[in-house]
């Protein structure tokens, strides 16, 4: 009997040894036992399952029934598992091929495979499946994106042009649940636009998102560090997702979508090549119609179909969409000017202050406007499409106590006397007019910077010029410089054209009698 415990706790110590990594010759040297034994016992622990460290409740005698079982009696019948319900409960999160093994074992522990043979019998179930149904994917893990190689043709009603349609795919991993429809482009808003009504349709969004190596997703594409679209990145930050592209030359990585794409040109584009669309919309309600065809289509090789698959175990796992759907955004560099304003399609929109001749980033949407520094957003407005109007936020601008700020009215003014008196004057004309004295910088700046190109002189000059005919703009103020009219003399609006009494188009009372009245 020591012999025996002695020899189990040698076992254990082969399979703590293999579990840290050691090989068989170094196992076999430490215990001095042979080579090929430390490989039976460990091989015998993974037809057994038993993996290090041991269940504490497992003893020495459960063990050895573990590893060394008796063989099944002559004519005993080995039950078989449910291959396809193997398949589908392995899609499930935390299910691996072992847990259903030892379910399995736990109906017949006498009769049933053990964990190596279960393995070998399953893999050889799952050869026989096409290519694409035999990769393991799990519940709300990945959706696969691209678009068709095919287009449909769109007629315009009034002038007969034809226009291409092209056809977005996305299939879910799991259940291979589909998703089609139409767009003019495969630009960055209509791919982003697809990805959107996508999520909504399937109710929820997945882990990650595998597309091909497409511009609209991947601005570089690299077998190990693709260049991700910022606008892309953004969609997969709103929806707690992940963008991990198909790698170039892997046709494995998309061989999902490619089914997809093939199904939906075999089931949807072709059933439609004889119709004939006036417009987008009306392809995309066919195309929807025959999608939903396709969902409920029953699988050759497996059971249900994928809208039951989805419904069954993907569609809770998808994880919750957002409050809001994604809403498509621009992004450009600018730098704050001394106004703390930063200019966006001719709107002005304010920063803080600390933030003057500091370069920023900004992130535009039909709705709003954000603008970030150093990667932490600073500012967020409505959007306004009003050029030349400021919206200000009142947090942004200096407190009073910071009189010491770099520019405020009076340097402007100081600076605008080195001109002249009407440079000085003309300037204070345009901050007094603002609602804010800081809304009149950029024009107070635009206007003595015209000094540079025309000398003091002529600014002076044309300054007096503005304030006279009340054009104290900086437009106003550049076209008199412009086209000269800073030379020329000053006209007192008090002065009025004198006309000469008696001249020979003037025509008396007498001109306008009837004729005959004489």
């Amino acid at each position: 009997m020591a012999a025996e415990r002695l020899s189990m706790r040698k076992i254990k110590e082969v399979l703590r040894l293999a579990a840290l990594g050691q090989s068989p010759a170094a196992i076999a040297q430490s215990l001095r036992i042979g080579q090929n034994t430390a490989r039976r016992y460990v091989k015998r622990a993974e037809e057994a399952g038993l993996v290090w460290p041991l269940p504490p409740e497992l003893g020495e005698a459960a063990l050895a029934a573990l590893l060394f079982p008796p063989p099944p009696a002559a004519g005993t019948v080995r039950p078989v598992p449910d291959w396809a319900e193997v398949q589908r409960e392995l899609r499930r999160k935390g299910v691996t091929l072992q847990l259903l093994w030892l379910e399995y074992k736990a109906v017949d522990p006498d009769a049933a495979y053990q964990y190596t043979q279960f393995c070998e019998h399953y893999r050889r179930w799952r050869k026989r499946l096409d290519p694409v149904l035999r990769q393991e994917h799990r519940a709300g893990e990945k959706v696969f994106v691209d678009y068709a190689g095919q287009t449909v043709a769109v007629v315009d009603p009034t002038t007969g042009e034809l226009r291409e349609a092209q056809i977005f795919i996305g299939v879910l991993g799991a259940s291979n649940f589909t998703f089609a429809e139409a767009t003019w482009t495969q630009t960055l808003p209509d791919w982003i636009g697809s990805h959107v009504r996508m999520f909504a349709y399937m109710g929820g969004t997945t882990v990650a998102i595998v597309p091909d190596n497409l511009h609209s997703g991947v601005k570089h594409a690299c077998f190990y560090d693709p260049d991700i679209n910022p606008t892309y990145q953004d969609l997969a930050v709103h929806y707690g997702t992940a963008v991990l592209p198909a790698r170039p030359r892997r046709p494995r990585d998309k061989a999902k979508v490619e089914s997809g794409v093939l199904l939906a040109e075999r089931w949807i584009l072709a059933p439609l090549r004889n119709h004939t669309f006036h417009s987008l919309a009306e392809l995309n309600r066919e195309i929807r119609r025959l999608l939903e065809d396709l969902n409920d289509r029953p699988f050759q090789k497996l059971e249900g179909t994928r809208r039951s698959q989805f419904e069954a175990f993907e569609r809770g796992a998808l994880r919750s969409l957002p409050s809001t759907p994604f809403e498509i955004a621009e992004r450009r560099t600018a730098r704050a000017n001394i106004d703390y304003h930063v200019e966006v399609m001719g709107h002005l929109y304010s920063v803080p202050y600390q933030l003057v001749r500091r370069a920023v980033e900004v992130r535009i949407t039909t709705s709003g406007v954000e603008i970030f520094h150093d990667g932490r957003r600073v500012a967020a407005h409505m959007r306004s499409f009003r050029k030349g109007r400021f919206t200000t936020d009142p947090g942004h601008r200096p407190k009073s106590h910071q009189a010491q700020l770099e520019w405020s009215p009076s340097r402007l003014i100081r600076w605008a006397q080195k001109t002249g008196p009407s440079a000085a004057a003309l300037v204070q004309h345009v901050l007094d007019s603002r609602p804010h004295p800081e809304h009149g910088y950029r024009a107070c700046l635009g206007i003595l910077r015209l000094g540079k190109r025309y000398g003091s002189e002529r600014l002076e000059a044309a300054c007096a010029r503005a304030l006279h005919i009340r054009g104290t703009t900086y437009r106003s103020v550049k076209s008199i410089l412009e086209h000269g009219l800073d030379s020329e003399p000053l006209v007192d609006e008090q002065t009025s054209l004198q006309l000469p009494k008696d001249h020979p188009h003037l025509r008396g009372p007498d001109y306008y009698l009837p004729q005959g009245d004489e």
